[in-house]
């Protein structure tokens, strides 16, 4: 049995936690902040429930891949009963607003694009085990070759996903803004993301995405179980001070440790281990996130999940890069009216525009707020501004995310090399020069997602266990 300390109750640091005990490993989790999950948390909100950080769930092979790997582990469970989960289906990934185009993925029979989606559906839309096992497995593993060669065979010569979706000369250039604004999800331009990330869209429309009953939050608290029910012991309210070989320093203590997993953002690990980063390289985006309480539902056209574009997502990525407030940016609405998904009496609202990683802080009455209200309520059709429905709020911006520790509350660290966009990043789940340190979630995770956070940490841990053994 090895001593492992995470650092970190993140999404990752959870999954580590969770296979790692179930494998009989003694296992602590210190996490600073007073509830798990990182930068996914319930807030309350004029007494209504909301959460915060991902909005959604793609990919659910993945948690089928994580309860069988925990049940393969240790003593007979049932992982899927533990973690008490229930995913609703949306009937739609989103509704779409760009200039004057309205569309829903996926496309709908009769609108202007749908031939051409029908032909893009049909060279993408079926290659969702593929990523999911790309997303599950080591990259190191000869298991990827063949879902490998799969994707790559579409994408020819092209390594971006702007070079491919520009190769595609049928592809209504509307339509190919709506698919390429998707890399946003990993914090950067479709210029800076590897092609595989064309592919995400048309997947996600033949598979559908969920939103776990009770809200997303509830995929922490489910994580949190499964670490639990295995043995884990949870620390919060613990403020890690340095890590070194065999012991991690605390608020609580000193903690022994054969094995530590950062599990927390990589330039917080680096301060950690004694070296403090001064990086001044690209940042991905950072977010400014209205969660408000609404004194009355929306009109019924209003769907779950709504996708308000930028006229220019080029001159949004420029602002972005120069770490500006853009004029226009790409915003989600994220509504759900009483009793739909959450045990609540009132309409709720998540507005989460995409904001510039300049450490900048927000209130509701922020020209840049303001500006993205009346032009929100515009494009999804209301006849007011939603900004008048707002009985009560909470803004989350980027001086908040900094708190994370990601430099100007970038929510995905700094940028990477265009092949480290994948799952070739930079650092990797463990190095040479100190074997007794291991990584997962914001650490090494190269885009945003949790399928890409929850994969990462069960090829780490997988790794780990081929090296530590399991202690059944």
């Amino acid at each position: 049995m090895k001593k492992i300390v995470i650092v970190g109750a993140g999404l990752g640091g959870l999954t580590a936690a969770a296979l790692l005990a179930k494998a009989g490993h003694d296992v602590t989790v210190l996490e600073g902040n007073s509830w798990i999950g990182g930068k996914s948390r319930r807030i309350d909100v004029g007494g209504q429930r909301i959460d915060t950080g991902p909005s959604l769930i793609t990919f659910p092979g993945v948690l089928d891949e994580l309860y069988r790997r925990y049940d393969s582990l240790g003593a007979p469970s049932d992982a899927g009963a533990i973690a008490g989960l229930t995913l609703e289906k949306l009937p739609e990934v989103g509704r779409y607003f760009f200039r004057d185009k309205v569309v829903n993925l996926p496309v709908e029979a009769g609108h202007e694009w749908s031939d051409a989606w029908n032909r893009f559906d049909s060279i993408h839309g079926k290659l969702s085990p593929e990523i999911t096992t790309l997303l599950t497995t080591s990259p190191y593993s000869m298991k990827t070759l063949k879902p490998v060669g799969a994707m790559v065979k579409n994408y020819g010569l092209t390594l971006s996903t702007s070079s491919y979706l520009n190769s595609l000369k049928w592809l209504p250039e509307g339509l190919r803004e709506v698919i390429a604004i998707h890399t946003l999800n990993a914090g950067i331009a479709p210029e800076r993301t590897l092609a595989l990330y064309a592919t995400l869209p048309a997947v996600m429309a033949r598979e559908g995405i969920s939103v776990p009953v009770g809200g997303v939050y509830e995929i922490a608290l489910a994580l949190g179980r499964l670490a639990t029910e295995a043995g884990a012991k949870i620390l919060t309210n613990t403020k890690v001070s340095s890590i070194r070989k065999g012991l991690v320093s605390s608020s609580a203590g000193d903690f022994k440790a054969d094995v530590v997993i950062g599990a927390t953002d990589a330039q917080v690990l680096s301060g950690l281990l004694g070296r403090p980063s001064t990086s001044t390289k690209r940042a991905s985006c950072s977010g400014v996130a209205l969660f408000v309480t609404l004194k009355k539902p929306l009109p019924d056209h209003v769907v779950t999940h709504s996708v308000i574009m930028p006229s220019s997502p080029a001159e949004l990525h420029e602002s972005l890069d120069a770490r500006s407030v853009p004029e226009e940016t790409m915003a989600f609405l994220n509504y759900y009216r009483p009793g739909h998904i959450y045990p609540n009496t009132k309409s709720t609202a998540a507005i989460l525009l995409t904001a510039p990683a300049n450490g900048e802080k927000f209130t509701i009455n922020h020209p840049f707020v303001q500006r993205e209200l009346v032009r929100i309520s515009k494009m999804i059709g209301l006849d007011f501004n939603i900004a008048d429905l707002i009985e009560d709020h909470q803004l989350l911006d980027p001086s908040y995310f900094s708190e994370f520790g990601a430099s100007g509350g970038s929510l995905y660290g700094t940028t990477r090399p265009i092949w480290q966009g994948g799952p070739f990043h930079l650092p990797s789940y463990n190095s040479l020069f100190r074997p007794w340190l291991w990584r997962v979630g914001a650490s090494v995770h190269p885009g945003g997602g949790v399928p890409a956070v929850l994969g990462g940490a069960m090829s780490s841990v997988g790794s780990l266990l081929k090296r530590i053994g399991a202690n059944r």
